[in-house]
């Protein structure tokens, strides 16, 4: 995979031609819609589709319950307090995107998100509400000038929607296939959607690579934060739905900015893998940012202090650590005292004391770690890609709502409100949202058997651990020129080695003495990660310009003038990278001219 010149104009909306390499479908199954993940996007949007009386199948890779969801601690950002309004959610959510929201999308989100979040409670969560009446109570996190965060259970919201969610999934009897990656997408000779196909782990009704066919499929498989060695995502988020989109032909944008979260229990420089975080309510009831002497250096740094933008806290870590040459700060919340600790933040107080900390009497130790990607592939307001019948929401989508930095709390109403508008595209009788719904297409079918097909070299399982150091060190908090360009030559020498044993249909090339890896769950998901890991890298080196989580040491400056602007990132079916710039920070349509 290489990178072709920046330009402008139309992108691609076919079918690339290029797959996983994995054995031919075993089985199969028929549906009107498929549904990628179980979080919080992915069961409301197969909630809606099958009252709809879509026939509606969800896929996800673990249980239903183990997605990203269950591990947001935070909560759901929406206006529902008094005095709060829409416009005030939306002009916080425009300055932590740092120029690049897509206003129309964002707007979007905070009207509709309210009456969202009480559809949801209608659905069966239940957040914690004031003493004594029935109001939900509402905390406050970075970047918000109100207090507009619903929680539940003190600090385990996701788990509380994700439990909902689930139930709900059960009590509807919609159809499931747990343990089970998806592959890749189905087209027909029109290039139009038509199911997927995946590997179902384990024993069940069905076993091995298998299919689903359906004229829509909605990506709901969250983020990539495995990209990195150390993330507060959970293990299953490989950047399956980004990797799978590439490769059908679709576009992505905004992969350079990925939010670190810059309060994650720090537990020694080698940790890796799925980190616990401390959320940010933890700072909106007033815990301070501390380094080793107990200064608080994030007073008189902006005006909202610990509170300011993801970004803007996650740099400052940084430069103070680098300038006391330690690789931690700490998060001050003694004042607190046990009760608020036992009831307010249960779950964080838990991670700490199994990890030998005790919030109560100590200062917690703290680092930014990988979070949150706030690019994806491209859709517009009702969740619809560049590929006819694909539509994406939550965390893999790039709906335009995050710009360059996702305000605190906005992901998971992002989730609910565009899964909806999705469920009502896909609905749609006669097109009436400014499309043709995927459900009344033409029957579908398999890819017709003269398209071109394109085998893509698997990594070896081991190699994800290479790809994550590489990432960590050359496209972490602080990039350059130099550290970017390193991590482009080690990824693409990772590339060319997995290629090289390898020939078009993913057959051992003859002249090769190297062994390619068998096919399998952990060889997909490195192959996956790297996918991922080159078009972040690749968007990161010609981002010439620090804006929002996105930090050049060598472009310390925003840029408006020459980036103020996305790249629209497409694989073409030779494996090229083909990257093209928006001429404005709006995105054109995702329609098939």
């Amino acid at each position: 995979m290489t990178a072709t010149g920046t330009t402008t104009g139309p992108g691609p909306v076919s079918g690339t031609g290029i797959r996983l390499n994995a054995p031919a479908p075993g089985w199969s199954i028929e549906a009107d819609v498929v549904v990628v993940g179980s979080g919080v996007a992915g069961l409301t949007a197969a909630l809606r589709c099958a009252a709809a009386g879509r026939r509606t199948v969800v896929v996800t890779k673990a249980r239903l319950d183990d997605g990203s969801t269950r591990w947001a601690q935070g909560g759901i950002a929406a206006a529902l307090g008094d005095g709060d309004t829409p416009e005030q959610h939306l002009a916080d959510t425009l300055v932590a995107g740092a120029g690049l929201c897509d206003e129309t999308a964002v707007r979007a989100l905070v009207t509709e998100g309210p009456d969202a979040v009480h559809r949801l409670i209608g659905t069966g969560a239940r957040f914690d509400t004031t003493p004594g009446s029935d109001e939900i109570a509402l905390g406050r996190e970075g970047g918000h000038h109100r207090r507009r965060i619903a929680h539940a259970g003190g600090d385990a919201t996701g788990a509380e929607i994700s439990r909902a969610l689930v139930e709900a999934v059960r009590a509807a009897g919609l159809r499931t296939i747990e343990n089970a990656l998806v592959l890749d997408l189905l087209t027909d000779a029109d290039g139009r959607t038509s199911g997927v196909t995946l590997h179902v782990m384990g024993e069940g009704q069905h076993d091995g690579v298998g299919a689903v066919h359906a004229p829509a499929v909605v990506l709901a498989t969250g983020g990539m934060g495995q990209v990195f060695s150390a993330t507060t995502n959970p293990a299953v988020s490989t950047g399956d739905g980004v990797a799978l989109a590439l490769r059908a032909g679709a576009e992505v944008s905004d992969l350079e900015f990925v939010q670190f979260h810059p309060t994650v229990l720090y537990l020694g420089p080698e940790a890796e893998g799925q980190q616990p975080l401390i959320s940010e309510a933890v700072r909106g009831e007033g815990a301070h940012l501390v380094d080793a002497d107990g200064t608080r250096f994030m007073v008189g740094m902006h005006e909202l202090a610990e509170l300011a933008p993801r970004d803007i806290v996650a740099k400052a870590i940084r430069r103070r650590a680098h300038e006391q040459g330690v690789d931690h700060m700490y998060l001050d919340g003694r004042h607190f005292g046990a009760q608020m600790w036992e009831s307010r933040f249960p779950t964080i107080l838990a991670a700490c004391r199994s990890h030998g900390i005790d919030p109560v009497t100590e200062p917690i130790p703290v680092a930014p770690a990988a979070h949150h990607a706030s690019g994806g592939v491209r859709t517009d307001l009702h969740g619809r890609t560049t590929v006819p019948g694909l539509y994406a929401c939550g965390e893999v989508a790039c709906t335009g709502v995050h710009g360059a930095n996702r305000l605190a709390s906005n992901s998971l109403l992002e989730g609910l409100v565009f899964a909806e508008r999705i469920a009502s595209d896909i609905a749609a009788p006669d097109g009436a949202d400014g499309g043709e719904p995927a459900s009344s297409a033409r029957p579908t079918g398999a890819p017709t058997a003269s398209a071109p097909r394109t085998t893509l070299p698997l990594l070896a399982p081991e190699t994800r651990t290479a790809v994550q150091r590489i990432m960590t060190a050359g496209a972490g908090v602080l990039r350059s020129a130099e550290s970017l360009a390193r991590a482009a030559a080690e990824l693409d020498g990772i590339h060319r080695e997995a290629t090289a044993a390898v020939g078009q249909d993913g057959a051992p090339a003859p002249a090769s003495d190297r062994k390619a890896p068998e096919p399998g769950v952990e060889a997909w998901e490195a192959t996956n990660l790297l996918c991922v890991a080159r078009v972040l890298v690749a968007a990161a080196q010609r981002r010439e310009e620090t804006r929002g989580c996105h930090w050049r040491e060598d472009h310390p400056d925003r840029d408006d003038a020459s980036w103020r602007r996305h790249f629209r990132i497409t694989l073409d079916a030779d494996r090229a990278l083909s990257i093209r710039t928006t001429e404005t920070a709006d995105f054109p349509s995702t329609a098939t001219p």
